[in-house]
């Protein structure tokens, strides 16, 4: 996993902050294999709560997460108790690593 552990912790923090609810952080795609370099952070945000505005909270967790990590590529899934699976969602879960 190319993230280091401050760079893991400021991420679940933020999102523990931002959300304020249980949740789970998955990071996916290129940042997991340590054979690559570059490439953006990708991350899978779950929760089993119902999020009153998605887009908002999405707003809410890229702005907080720049702040926390600096200027990053950064692209974020958020999946809440009303959105049902899709293949992103298990793709994640099955390559990516939770954080």
């Amino acid at each position: 996993m190319r993230l280091t552990t401050s760079q893991v912790e400021a991420t679940k923090n933020t999102v523990n902050r931002v959300l304020d609810v249980p949740n789970r952080v998955w990071l996916f795609g290129s940042r997991t294999d340590d054979s690559q370099r570059g490439g953006d952070i990708d991350l899978l945000i779950e929760t089993d709560a119902i999020l009153a505005n998605r887009a908002e909270t999405i707003c809410q967790l890229y702005g907080a997460l720049i702040l926390a990590l600096g200027d990053q590529k950064l692209d974020i899934v958020l999946k809440d108790a009303l959105i049902g699976e899709a293949p992103i969602f298990e793709i994640a879960r099955r390559t990516g690593v939770m954080l």
